[in-house]
């Protein structure tokens, strides 16, 4: 990063750096391009690709339709109820 591209995100995020938070700010990018060309330098050809650091286990069981509750069942707990419907009071008139 210099000082022009520094500007531009300057003005862009309307920001007002001092010079010495503009030269803080140039060393630490120039830090991490540092850390980035370190990075590039490393052989990984041996490496094997993947996804995801540690193991990832997916348990899903196993998506089969059921009827666990019954309509009678679920309608003992109701304080009124017509034709196997559930009878609510009305709230829009």
């Amino acid at each position: 990063m210099d000082r022009v591209i520094l500007r531009r995100l300057e003005l862009l995020n309307q920001l007002s750096l001092t010079e010495t938070q503009k030269d803080e700010v140039i060393a630490f990018f120039a830090d991490r391009e540092n850390d980035a060309k370190v990075l590039e330098n490393i052989d990984t050809s041996n490496v094997e690709r993947m996804v995801h650091v540690m193991p990832v286990m997916t348990v899903v069981r196993e998506d089969i339709p059921s009827q666990p509750f019954s309509r009678d069942d679920l309608q003992k707990g109701a304080p009124e109820t017509d034709e196997g419907y559930w009878c609510v009071p009305r709230v829009v008139e």
